[in-house]
């Protein structure tokens, strides 16, 4: 299954971006996209949508992995993290996402939020790979 962050704005050389990419280069099929703070949402056939966002639920990694396992053996090809802009998603954006998650109650720079998921995403596929990276 594809496991693809969409986020708006570039991230640039920075800390954060070399953690982005450490995470991306363990999990297999993990990609970001980057797009213009104004522009469109790409379209994407098939697959679910997660929209991070501050309304979001405030999973477990166990609970995360598990809602990934579920998607991938319900036949999901592709699974989308959408970040948005500095002003969140709109309300149609939420409304078509098949999970709202957030990180807490906290907000957080969004070069930060690329971060956390991108390491949650590597935690959740190793959960379900049964690998010891997540010590319950």
């Amino acid at each position: 299954m594809r496991l693809t962050i969409v986020a708006r704005g570039r991230i640039g050389q920075s800390p954060e971006a070399d953690l982005v990419d450490r995470y991306r280069a363990r999990v297999r099929d993990l990609s970001v996209v980057e797009i213009g703070e104004l522009a469109p949402w790409p379209r994407f056939a098939g697959g679910r949508t997660v929209v991070l966002d501050e309304t979001g639920a405030d999973l477990p990694s166990p609970a995360l992995a598990e809602r990934l396992r579920q998607w991938q053996d319900g036949g999901a090809r592709e699974v989308r993290f959408l970040i948005g802009a500095a002003d969140g998603h709109d309300a149609a954006t939420r409304a078509a996402a098949d999970l709202l998650l957030g990180f807490g109650r906290a907000t957080w720079p969004h070069m930060l939020v690329r971060a956390m998921l991108a390491e949650q995403i590597y935690r959740a596929t190793t959960i379900m790979a049964g690998h010891p990276y997540h010590r319950t």
